[in-house]
């Protein structure tokens, strides 16, 4: 009996070394599928492509005629890169000029996460 459990924690040891091995296989494995899966195009939600009415703020920036809230992103980043708005040293920032002070209510400087969240109170469906 004692032999048995010996040979049984031996066994164990080196089936530990292997399943290890047999881990990073697997993980491969999962990462080679995933790149599988992303071949097919994931649908845009129905939310973010109805287009949206920009107020007189923001329409001076990326333009008055209804559009997706992707392309009025889209636009404003065109707008902020062009003319230089982010910030130099703290690149998540956003320096607002004379146009974009009044999307940003007023401020002077927003984050680009917090900017979001002040350009969508411009929209109103059209």
């Amino acid at each position: 009996m004692a032999t048995k459990k010996a040979a049984k924690r031996g066994g164990a040891k080196k089936g530990g070394a292997k399943r290890g091995g047999a881990k990073k296989a697997r993980g491969s494995a999962r990462k080679a599928s995933r790149g599988k899966r992303s071949g097919a195009k994931r649908a845009p939600n129905p939310a973010f492509m109805k287009p949206m009415q920009p107020d007189t703020a923001l329409s001076a920036v990326v333009g008055s005629n209804p559009m997706p809230r992707t392309e009025i992103t889209k636009k404003l980043w065109q707008y902020i890169k062009k003319n230089g708005a982010q910030d130099q040293k703290e690149r998540r920032m956003i320096n607002a000029d004379d146009k974009l002070r009044p999307v940003f209510g007023g401020k002077n400087k927003v984050s680009m996460f917090e900017m979001t969240k002040l350009v969508n109170k411009h929209l109103k469906p059209p």
